[in-house]
C-alpha cells in the first residue's frame, strides 16, 4: 500500500536517526572535555561534527530520492511534513528561550543582587562590598577568578549590518518563493542565490566580530556571565545560519534540476520558514544583546 503513488507513505526502519544520534552524542561529550582542556575533546568534537554531515547528506538524499519517486504526493503526507517542521521550529523556539532567559535572570536579577539591590544587601557587603551591579559586566564581583572583557561589542557596526544583511535575505527569499508559485524560474534562482549569499556574507561578518571580541576587546566564553551568555547566544544561532545556509544551497541544487513545481514545494517552503525563524531570532539578538 505504500509504495503506490497518491497513498499514504510509511517508510521502512531507518539507521539515519541512530546515526544522527551517535553524532550529537560525540559532537556534545567532545565539546564538553574540549572546553575543559582535554586533548582529545576537539578531535571527538570534529568526528561528531562529520557524523552528523553524513547523517544529513544521507537521510536528506534518502526523502529527495522518495520525493522524486512520487512516494511522498499525498495531502497526508505533506500534512504530516508541516506539522513536523512546525514543531520542530517550535522547539527551536524553545531552545533559544532557554538562554534568553538566562541573560534576562543574569541582568534582571542575579548581577543587581550581587550589587545589594532588592534583598541582597548582606551579600553584597560581606561578600562583593567594591561590585558594582550594571550591565554589560565588564568587572565580575571576584576578578581574581574571573576576568571580564576590556570592552563591550558596538552596535551600530557589524550588528547593524549584520540585521540589514538578515532582513535583506527574507525579502530575497520571499521574491524567490513567489516567483516559484508564479512559476517564474528566472525570479526563482536569482531569488536563491542571493538568499545564499547573503547568508555567507552574514557568517563572514559574524567571523570577523568574534575575531573583534577575541583580539581586541577581550571578550570571550569565560570572561564572566556578559561573556557566556554573548557567545552561547550569538554562537547557537550561527551555527543555525550555517545550517540554514546549507540547506539553502540545496535548494538551489534542486530548484536547478527542476525538483519543484508551483504545487510541490514543501521542501522550499520548510527552509524558508526556517530562515524566517533565523532572521526573527537575530532580531532579538540585536535588540537584547547588542543594543539594550
Amino acid at each position: 500500500m505504500s509504495e503506490h503513488k497518491g497513498s499514504y507513505y510509511l517508510p521502512q526502519p531507518s539507521k539515519w536517526p541512530l546515526i544522527g544520534s551517535i553524532g550529537i552524542f560525540c559532537m556534545l561529550f567532545g565539546a564538553a572535555n574540549w572546553l575543559h582542556g582535554k586533548s582529545f575533546g576537539a578531535v571527538m568534537f570534529g568526528i561528531g561534527i562529520m557524523i552528523i554531515i553524513y547523517m544529513i547528506f544521507g537521510w536528506f538524499g534518502t526523502v529527495i530520492r522518495e520525493n522524486q519517486a512520487g512516494l511522498l504526493d499525498d495531502h497526508q503526507v505533506e500534512g504530516s511534513f508541516r506539522l513536523g517542521m512546525i514543531w520542530f521550529i517550535f522547539s527551536e523556539v524553545m531552545f533559544f528561550a532557554t538562554f534568553f532567559g538566562a541573560l534576562f535572570y543574569a541582568r534582571v536579577i542575579s548581577v543587581p543582587w550581587l550589587g545589594g539591590e532588592g534583598g541582597g544587601d548582606l551579600t553584597h557587603v560581606l561578600l562583593w562590598p567594591n561590585f558594582v551591579a550594571e550591565w554589560p559586566l565588564l568587572n565580575p564581583p571576584n576578578p581574581d577568578t574571573v576576568t571580564g572583557p576590556r570592552e563591550v561589542m558596538e552596535t551600530w557596526e557589524i550588528p547593524a549590518l549584520n540585521t540589514l544583511i538578515l532582513l535583506t535575505s527574507g525579502v530575497t527569499i520571499t521574491i524567490a518563493h513567489w516567483g516559484l508559485l508564479k512559476a517564474k524560474r528566472l525570479q526563482l534562482i536569482i531569488g536563491q542565490i542571493l538568499t545564499v549569499m547573503l547568508g555567507i556574507t552574514f557568517l563572514s561578518m559574524q567571523a570577523m566580530e568574534y575575531g573583534q571580541a577575541y583580539l581586541d576587546k577581550g571578550l570571550r566564553l569565560d570572561a564572566g556571565i556578559y561573556g557566556n551568555t554573548f557567545f552561547m547566544l550569538t554562537g547557537f544561532h550561527a551555527l543555525h545560519v550555517t545550517l540554514g545556509t546549507i540547506m539553502l544551497m540545496v535548494i538551489l541544487g534542486r530548484i536547478l534540476k527542476g525538483h519543484f513545481t508551483p504545487k510541490h514545494h514543501f521542501a522550499f517552503e520548510a527552509v524558508a520558514w526556517y530562515w524566517h525563524f533565523v532572521d526573527v531570532v537575530w532580531l532579538f539578538l540585536f535588540v537584547f544583546v547588542y543594543w539594550i
